[in-house]
């Protein structure tokens, strides 16, 4: 990254200046674990990095442009769930692993960007194409490639081919998503993690091939 990070005004940031940017974000991200987007103010962020809100204006515009800061970066580690579908057979006892992985992978990755994704998740649904774009970049990531999955498995036969395979693609996805995120919601309900990664793998598994997975 040396001579590729610039300040606000547009000067190259040397490497002690990216080490306190980095803080300032690793700070932050720290910060939206255990605080409301909302509540958290340029000086907490400077306070708690040890340096200084003029710092953090040098390298951010506000706590929004740090917030997106973090999000691109985790939306970039995201193109990487593209690997638990890309290449997979889904036929056989392949099949059910592919949809045991997915759904893993999936929720380990929500799990692990957890505040990062709510802040997200919110800045979309209030219509920020930012933060939209963001999310989508994430969700394309698996939906593209399950998609192409299901177009394979129709050009041989073993899904009809009545059945629209981006449509199931992203319905598929919008549901781990939405069950990502309700993660700890399930324990109110009296569901263990042991007990929702197969049921959630078992609809997955259904919905890519449309048949009860061989284990």
């Amino acid at each position: 990254m040396t001579g590729q990070v610039r300040t606000v005004d547009g000067r190259v940031a040397g490497r002690r200046g990216q080490a306190t940017r980095q803080k300032l974000l690793d700070c932050l991200s720290e910060m939206l674990s255990s605080s409301p987007y909302r509540d958290v103010k340029v000086i907490d962020v400077a306070r708690k990095a040890g340096t200084s809100p003029a710092t953090f204006y040098q390298y951010f515009p506000d706590v929004e442009g740090a917030v997106l800061e973090i999000a691109d970066g985790m939306a970039k580690e995201g193109a990487e769930l593209t690997d638990l579908v890309a290449g997979r057979s889904w036929v056989g006892k392949s099949g059910w692993a592919a949809a045991e992985e997915l759904v893993d992978g999936f929720l380990s990755f929500w799990r692990r960007n957890d505040a990062i994704l709510r802040v997200v998740d919110l800045g979309a649904a209030e219509g920020d194409k930012r933060f939209y774009k963001i999310r989508m970049k994430i969700l394309n990531a698996v939906t593209n490639s399950l998609t192409e999955s299901i177009e394979e498995l129709q050009s041989r036969n073993k899904v009809d081919k009545e059945v629209s395979a981006a449509a199931m693609a992203g319905s598929i996805v919008a549901m781990l998503a939405a069950v990502a995120g309700h993660q700890k919601g399930f324990q109110s309900w009296g569901v263990k993690q042991a007990e929702l990664k197969p049921n959630l793998a078992l609809l997955v598994h259904f919905g890519v091939t449309g048949k009860k997975p061989t284990k």
